[in-house]
């Protein structure tokens, strides 16, 4: 019997304003954050992650896998351009389909997906993130936490997409430390849930954010 999988999808905005310390300290997060997500028991049992990437591309830099086999390479950031979170959040919408087992008369399937969303700006593809916010609704994610990552950030366009948003007010190493401790813990608390056979794995209340984060 195949066992039910929670898949955890992280989007990353690597645009050019990410440039300098901003994109050191994702790069030392994301470090931190496996290394959170294998010291978990449950979390290996059942979390599978998938990591992507969005600038003036979109990049699945880590297609799904079983989280004890995660890895995570250092991401780089383009000078300038556009920010495709819409685009990013649609190829992700597409993987959710492709990926997810449903659940069938002899067995039930995986359990509903965990998305989280990391920018510092906001879309340059409006409408196509519109129409993925709207996808993403129809597939009924467990949770989706979006971070909204220094003042640039615009916190009006995650708001279409999940009420759990979170705020730092600057893009600096510190805050990016204790957002990506409260992500572990967030990914860990799902995980728990569905390992305890709870509902459908989804949690009403998110793991108290430090405090340079504002919920």
């Amino acid at each position: 019997m195949a066992t039910r999988r929670l898949l955890t999808y992280i989007a990353l905005d690597t645009s050019g304003s990410m440039n300098g310390e901003p994109i050191v300290s994702l790069n030392v997060g994301m470090h931190s954050l496996l290394a959170a997500v294998r010291s978990d028991p449950y979390t290996l049992e059942n979390v599978w992650l998938s990591i992507w990437t969005f600038n003036t591309t979109v990049k699945n830099i880590l297609p799904l896998v079983e989280a004890e086999q995660a890895y995570f390479d250092d991401c780089v950031c383009p000078q300038s351009g556009a920010t495709f979170t819409g685009l990013c959040l649609e190829q992700i919408v597409l993987d959710v389909k492709k990926n997810i087992r449903p659940n069938t008369l002899g067995q039930k399937g995986d359990w509903a997906p965990l998305l989280v969303l990391f920018t510092d700006g906001r879309p340059s593809d409006t409408a196509a993130f519109r129409r993925a916010v709207a996808e993403i609704k129809q597939l009924k994610f467990s949770k989706i936490v979006a971070c909204a990552a220094g003042p640039k950030a615009d916190v009006n366009f995650l708001q279409q997409l999940t009420p759990d948003v979170v705020s730092l007010d600057t893009a600096d190493s510190s805050s990016f430390a204790q957002f990506f401790q409260f992500l572990s813990s967030t990914i860990s608390a799902q995980s728990h849930s569905v390992g305890a056979n709870v509902g459908n794995g989804s949690s009403s209340v998110l793991p108290p954010p430090p405090a340079v984060i504002n919920p």
